[in-house]
C-alpha cells in the first residue's frame, strides 16, 4: 500500500460513514506493527467498533492487542467526551442562571460539531507531544480525523469567550469553543502538527461510489485550502472483475465502480492512490485485517442458504399506506450515500402515478433526477434547492446585519461560524419552510433534512418557532414548520440506511436525535440491499449473508415498519425505472 510507504509518525483516516476508515486503520496498524513498530491505534469514532474488530475490550486506556505484538489501541468515547466537555462549561453556571437558560446553552452544546471539538480537545495532547503517553510509540494512527472547519475554528484570532460574552455570536458552533482560551498554545502546537508532511499524513478513505468519492473530493478542498495538502486516497471494497457475465448484478456493479473511479476529479487522481478489494466477509479478527490489504482475493466458500424469502418488505407496502390520504408531509432522511434521493423520487413517482398531486423538492447537487423527472408525469411537481445558493444567501444575510458593527476580529470569528454544515442545515431549512405549507393540499416528499440537533437549535435560538410565537402571542393559534414535522398527522419521516453496521448505526444516531425533537420517524427504509437483490454471485451471496444481522436489528429494536429496496442492476433512473422501484 503507497500510503503506508514511509509512513510519518501521524496516520489520520477520515471519509463518510460506511466507507470502511476503522478496517484500513486497523489493518494499518497491523502492517507497521509486523514490521517491528511500536504502533498506537486511536479511534474518535462514534460508531467505533475497533474493540469488536480485534476481538479485545477496549476503552479509555491504553489496550495492548494480545495477537499483535507492537500494537496498542485506545478508544476516544465522543459521548462522554461531550458530556465531560459540557458539564465543564455548564457545571460553573449551574444554579446562578434560569433553567430555560442552561437549557439553551446544553443545546449549543449538544450538536456534532461539540462531540468533534471534544473529542479533538482529548486528542490534542497525543497530537502535540504535551502527553507522555506516546513516546514510547513509533506511530500513532487515527481512526476519523477532525475536518477543515474544526481545524480553522482552532486557528481563529481572538477571544471565543468574549465574542460569545458580548452577544456577538448566536447558539452556534462557536458555542463550544467558550472558555477554551486557556488551550491555544496545546491546540497550535496540534494544529502545526496536522500540517507538517514529515510527521502526518492524511488518508482519505472511500469506496467506488460517485457519492462517497465526491465526499472526500470535498475534504480534500477543505482540508487543502488550510495547507493540508499531504493526502492520500484509498478506495475501499472495490468487486474485482467477474470471472464470467453469469450473474448480471455483479457485472454491473463492477462496471458502475469502475466508471466511477475512472470519473475521478483531476485533484484526488493526481493523489497517491491504492485500491483494496472487496472481501467476501466482514473484516473481523486479525487473520481477517491481515488479509485485507491482499492483492489476490482469498477462494470464497458457498454461502449458507439464502434468508431473503424473509426480506420480503417491498417499498409499495409504504406507499399503500400513505395513500390513505391525499396529502402529508413525507420527509426522506439518513446520512449521505445512503440513496435518499433516490427513495424520495420513487415516493413521489408512485404517488403521482395514484392520481395525487405532489411536489418533490430535492437539494441534490446532481439535479439528474429532476431533469428526468421535470414534465414527464401528470400530477408531479420538482423543484430543487440549490444548498450553496441558500448558504450563502443565509450567510449574506447575518454578516449583512448581525456582523455590521463588528470589528475585524468578530467578523472573523463570525465569517468561520458561518462555514459551519450547521449553517447549511439552518439555511436549507429556512428554504425547505416556504414549501412545507403546500402539504396542508397536497403531498410534499422532501429529500434531504435537518437534523433533530438544527430543529432544536433553531426553536432554542428563537430563529423560527420562537420569534412566530413572540410575534402572534399566546392565544393565537400558529403552526410553524416545526410544529408540523412534530405532527405524526401532517408529517411522515422516513429513515433511509444500508444494511451495513455503521450506517445502521449512524441511522440509529439520527432517530434519537429527531426523537429528542419531538420528531417520531414513521419507518425505516433499507435501500440497495444485496440480500433482497438475490445475487448469484459467490461472493456477493456471502456479503449478502453479512447484512441479516443489521436488517434483524432493525426490523426488532428500531423500527415498527420497515422497507427493503434490492440492489439493482441499472440505476433507478426515470419514472418507469423509479416506478418499478417501488414495487422490487
Amino acid at each position: 500500500m503507497k500510503f503506508l510507504n514511509n509512513a510519518p509518525r501521524f496516520l489520520f483516516f477520515t471519509g463518510k460513514g460506511g466507507v470502511g476508515k476503522t478496517s484500513i486503520a486497523c489493518a494499518s496498524a497491523i502492517t507497521l506493527a509486523r514490521a517491528g513498530k511500536k504502533v498506537l491505534l486511536v479511534s474518535t469514532d462514534p460508531a467505533s467498533n475497533v474493540g469488536q474488530v480485534f476481538g479485545v475490550s477496549i476503552g479509555n486506556t491504553i489496550t495492548d492487542i494480545p495477537a499483535a505484538p507492537g500494537l496498542s489501541a485506545l478508544e476516544i468515547d465522543p459521548e462522554q467526551a461531550a458530556a465531560a466537555y459540557r458539564e465543564r462549561i455548564i457545571g460553573p453556571v449551574r444554579g446562578l442562571l434560569p433553567d430555560k437558560d442552561i437549557a439553551a446553552i446544553a443545546e449549543q452544546l449538544s450538536g456534532s460539531c461539540t462531540t468533534e471539538i471534544a473529542s479533538f480537545n482529548e486528542f490534542t495532547g497525543l497530537l502535540s507531544g504535551q502527553d507522555d503517553i506516546t513516546t514510547a510509540f513509533d506511530h500513532v494512527l487515527f481512526d476519523t480525523a477532525p475536518t477543515g472547519h474544526t481545524i480553522r475554528l482552532l486557528q481563529l484570532p481572538g477571544s471565543w469567550t468574549e465574542f460569545l460574552d458580548d452577544g456577538k455570536g448566536d447558539a452556534s458552533c462557536l458555542g463550544p469553543l467558550s472558555g477554551l482560551d486557556k488551550q491555544r498554545t496545546i491546540y497550535a502546537d496540534a494544529v502545526a502538527a496536522l500540517a507538517d508532511p514529515q510527521r502526518t499524513r492524511l488518508v482519505l478513505v472511500s469506496r467506488a461510489q460517485n457519492s462517497t468519492l465526491a465526499e472526500i473530493t470535498r475534504t480534500y478542498r477543505e482540508l487543502a485550502d488550510i495547507g493540508l495538502t499531504h493526502q492520500h486516497v484509498v478506495i475501499n471494497g472495490v468487486l474485482p472483475e467477474p470471472a464470467d457475465d453469469t450473474d448480471p448484478l455483479e457485472t454491473a456493479i463492477y462496471r458502475r465502480e469502475q466508471a466511477a473511479i475512472a470519473a475521478l476529479p483531476v485533484e484526488l487522481a493526481q493523489l497517491p492512490t491504492d485500491q483494496v478489494p472487496l472481501k467476501a466477509a466482514n473484516i473481523v479478527g486479525i487473520d481477517a485485517l491481515e488479509s485485507l490489504f491482499a492483492a489476490d482475493p482469498s477462494p470464497v466458500a458457498a454461502a449458507a442458504a439464502s434468508a431473503a424469502q424473509s426480506l420480503s418488505a417491498p417499498l409499495s407496502a409504504l406507499i399503500d399506506e400513505l395513500d390513505t390520504t391525499d396529502h402529508g408531509l413525507i420527509m426522506c432522511m439518513g446520512k449521505g450515500g445512503v440513496g435518499k434521493t433516490t427513495i424520495a423520487a420513487a415516493i413521489a413517482v408512485a404517488l403521482a402515478g395514484r392520481g395525487h398531486q405532489v411536489h418533490l423538492t430535492t437539494t441534490d447537487p446532481a439535479a439528474h433526477l429532476a431533469e428526468t423527472l421535470n414534465g414527464e408525469l401528470d400530477n408531479l411537481q420538482v423543484s430543487r434547492i440549490d444548498p450553496a445558493e441558500a448558504t450563502e444567501q443565509y450567510r449574506t444575510r447575518v454578516l449583512t446585519t448581525k456582523g455590521k458593527n463588528l470589528d475585524e476580529r468578530g467578523r472573523a470569528n463570525l465569517a468561520e461560524d458561518l462555514r459551519s454544515p450547521c449553517t447549511e442545515e439552518v439555511a436549507v431549512f429556512q428554504a425547505f419552510s416556504r414549501v412545507i405549507h403546500e402539504s396542508s393540499r397536497k403531498f410534499v416528499v422532501v429529500d434531504t433534512a435537518p437534523t433533530g440537533h438544527t430543529l432544536l437549535l433553531l426553536d432554542a435560538t428563537g430563529s423560527y418557532h420562537r420569534e412566530i410565537a413572540r410575534q402572534m402571542g399566546e392565544n393565537t393559534n400558529f403552526t410553524t414548520p416545526l410544529m408540523r414535522l412534530q405532527d405524526p398527522n401532517a408529517t411522515k419521516v422516513l429513515l433511509v440506511t444500508l444494511a451495513e453496521t455503521t450506517p445502521v448505526l449512524e441511522a440509529a444516531g439520527l432517530q434519537a436525535d429527531l426523537q429528542r425533537a419531538g420528531i417520531e420517524p414513521w419507518a425505516w427504509v433499507v435501500n440497495n440491499s444485496l440480500a433482497a437483490a438475490e445475487p448469484t454471485s459467490v461472493l456477493l451471496q456471502q456479503r449478502a449473508a453479512g447484512e441479516i444481522t443489521e436488517i434483524d436489528a432493525i426490523t426488532s429494536r428500531c423500527s415498527q415498519r420497515t422497507a427493503i429496496v434490492p440492489m439493482l442492476a441499472e440505476e433507478p433512473v426515470g419514472t418507469s425505472a423509479l416506478a418499478a422501484l417501488s414495487k422490487a
